[in-house]
């Protein structure tokens, strides 16, 4: 009994020692995350486990996609409802005309009205069910174009390989019904994040291939300019690394370049363009990264939102936003994964860490 009761003793302080510092991480954020003059952060919402993709709807609600089986909806007063759940990863959430479009690994659905029926939300409508079902990179990023077609990013259910059919490796398109899917750009192991640009051209992070030792390769950031367009994954990583599995078969002077490299294994995920109006003026129309961090490097990286920079429609310059998530002696406390522009002029970050979603805002 004494034995039990040490353990529940042991147990209970451990509980209260997580708690603790969760509320002293959310109090003192802005203490723990380091941010340019001026800019604040606070958290937006808290207890949304595995947060993930975010998507703003017309009445400012923020819907959230996880990678386990739950899609949530936050609304502007901070009530928190679940939209749908047993569901196969729902990680990718869109928004059009009054309707949430949820990705999971297999299919993509439609929530029609949803804002209006936050808590009692309309039966799923099935709008594509011809993904492949492999959970290996298998977690969908979805988000509609300017001209409203809605792409999706499909990834590649390996580490390396080579494609087993059209659509793996790609972000593909289709209308916001799932009639006439097509394959916009190829060539791509992983991305879980793309925008539209100004110029309305896409650009995406891609993840580059492991096991190639702590700095190789970079992760990219990609400019789709192009229909069909090839980045080159699994021939050439990063726009000069030939892999030593496939390399042969194909030059990487037979692909489209990066626009700029990152660091490697920073696992870029998240990009977003800053459409506001609040920011200052140097970060109009740039794009913000959110860096979910390394796992398989001896030093850890990332874990923090980065700034690429953009002069005359190319990436110039890539340097870091916010920082904090890693501390000095390598313990994690929040794992960044999307970015979302909301609709005060401040944006918003997801965190499937610990569970969080994030405001920077600028005073």
């Amino acid at each position: 009994m004494k034995r039990y009761k040490a353990i529940f003793f042991a147990t209970a302080i451990i509980a209260s020692t997580f708690l603790q510092s969760e509320k002293a991480f959310s109090d003192d954020i802005n203490n723990q995350i380091k941010l340019p003059k001026g800019f604040k952060i606070s958290v937006f919402a808290e207890n949304i486990n595995n947060a993930r993709q975010l998507a703003i709807g017309s009445k400012g609600t923020v819907f959230v996609g996880t990678t386990q089986s739950t899609v949530y909806a936050i609304t502007p007063n901070k009530k928190v409802y679940k939209i749908a759940t047993n569901l196969f990863h729902p990680n990718g959430v869109a928004f059009k005309n009054g309707s949430l479009y949820v990705g999971e690994t297999n299919k993509i659905s439609k929530y029609e009205n949803i804002e209006a029926n936050l808590d009692n939300p309309p039966k799923a409508k099935i709008i594509y069910d011809k993904l492949n079902s492999k959970t290996h990179h298998g977690y969908r990023y979805i988000k509609f174009s300017p001209e409203g077609k809605l792409y999706i990013s499909i990834g590649m259910p390996c580490n390396v390989c080579e494609a087993s059919e059209k659509k793996l490796g790609t972000i593909s398109k289709m209308n916001d019904d799932g009639s006439g899917f097509s394959v916009f750009s190829k060539g791509i192991r992983n991305s879980m994040g793309f925008d539209w640009s100004s110029k309305k051209e896409l650009w995406f992070t891609d993840n580059g291939r492991d096991f190639l030792g702590d700095d190789l390769p970079p992760d990219e950031v990609n400019k789709a300019e192009n229909k069909n367009e090839d980045f080159g994954y699994p021939y050439c990583h990063s726009g000069y690394i030939s892999d030593p599995d496939f390399g042969k078969k194909k030059s990487c002077s037979d692909f489209k370049k990066p626009e700029i490299n990152l660091k490697a294994h920073v696992a870029p995920l998240g990009l977003s363009f800053y459409k506001g109006k609040t920011f200052p003026a140097m970060y109009q129309n740039q794009i913000f990264i959110a860096e979910h961090g390394s796992w398989n490097r001896s030093k850890p990286i990332g874990y923090r939102i980065m700034n690429v920079f953009i002069k005359d429609n190319k990436a110039v310059e890539y340097n870091v936003f916010a920082e904090g998530w890693l501390k000095k002696d390598n313990n994690v406390i929040g794992r960044p994964v999307d970015i979302v522009n909301y609709n005060d002029g401040s944006i918003l970050i997801s965190d499937d860490y610990s569970n969080k979603i994030y405001k920077i805002e600028y005073k």
